[in-house]
């Protein structure tokens, strides 16, 4: 171990979730949480490996890649390592619509409950709503994501620490606040034709959006 720890963002983790999910219920993970999650929601266009079950005209493309994959990336998983394994992974390779993203975080924003069924535990929502290093100047919570402890971060910085949510790489966003009982989702092809454009994230873009949002509901 390092002398000293320090944080890292890393996927490492999520690759082993997955492995032992499907171990735990010996069923994959695609399968499991069509069943007992999407199915249940109404999220009817949240999948895995949308291209068995819709046409491309409704899948728009991630990037005209130039290494790895030499290809237009349209309907398969932008994520190399999930593109590895299979299209699955613990975390990447779900693809949906805004509607359906809306109707998951809502389910989170209302502690695991849903059209009348519960999903989740509250207390298993609220442990992985936690900033657990905070003092250390680590925002992030269990998967979820977090306000800025400063000045720069993933939101608008108008919104409450109770808030959650989570950024894509390929433009995709979508947060939850419990206080105001605001969901804002925005999803975008940030990296198509080519993952260098950055004019998303260098015009912050998206959390410009959620201040707008803030000013005209709140104010």
């Amino acid at each position: 171990l390092l002398s000293t720890l320090r944080y890292r963002y890393s996927d490492l983790p999520y690759y082993i979730l997955k492995e032992y999910i499907e171990k735990h219920y010996n069923k994959p993970l695609d399968e499991l949480v069509q069943d007992h999650l999407y199915q249940a929601l109404g999220a009817n266009y949240t999948t895995y490996k949308p291209r068995e079950k819709f046409s491309l005209k409704n899948i728009v493309p991630t990037e005209n890649v130039t290494y790895y994959r030499m290809q237009e990336i349209h309907g398969y998983v932008h994520d190399m390592g999930a593109a590895m394994q299979g299209g699955v992974g613990g975390h990447a390779g779900v693809f949906s619509n805004a509607n359906d993203v809306a109707k998951i975080m809502q389910m989170y924003l209302q502690k695991g409950f849903y059209g009348g069924r519960r999903y989740f535990k509250t207390e298993t929502l609220d442990k992985f709503n936690t900033c657990y290093f905070c003092e250390n100047d680590n925002r992030r919570g269990l998967g979820f994501d977090k306000p800025q402890l400063g000045e720069e971060g993933p939101t608008c910085g108008c919104i409450s620490m109770t808030s959650f949510g989570h950024s894509g790489f390929t433009g995709t966003y979508t947060w939850a606040d419990p206080e105001e009982d605001i969901v804002y989702v925005f999803l975008a092809n940030r990296t198509y034709p080519e993952s260098g454009r950055n004019r998303l994230l260098r015009e912050n873009i998206r959390t410009e959006i959620q201040r707008l949002i803030y000013e005209a509901i709140i104010d």
